[in-house]
């Protein structure tokens, strides 16, 4: 089975979820894809010379061994809701202790 795989579609998932339910709007909020965009080319940089130089390594028996440049799909995947998911609930407790 591929675990890695899994649990980086439900993470996408949740991700999706929290924002829905917690009505933060981030994934509406163009300004995000432009944040996005930056992080994105920061994970290619480190992620890209961690996987390069074999310092990082994956079984094959865990995901699906896609990879973009030397970097699983899947770390994308994960670092897209490592990202939304931490801005969802800043925004969302910003909001709940600010009064806005």
């Amino acid at each position: 089975m591929k675990e890695y795989t899994l649990l980086a579609l439900i993470s996408v998932f949740a991700a999706i979820y929290a924002d829905t339910v917690l009505k933060t709007r981030l994934l509406k909020n163009p300004l995000f894809y432009f944040f996005l965009l930056v992080i994105t080319g920061f994970k290619l940089l480190v992620n890209g010379a961690l996987t390069s130089k074999m310092i990082v390594q994956y079984d094959p028996a865990y995901y699906l061994g896609l990879r973009i440049g030397s970097i699983p799909v899947e770390d994308f995947l994960f670092g897209f809701s490592m990202v939304v998911l931490t801005v969802v609930f800043w925004e969302y407790f910003r909001r709940r202790f600010n009064g806005n």
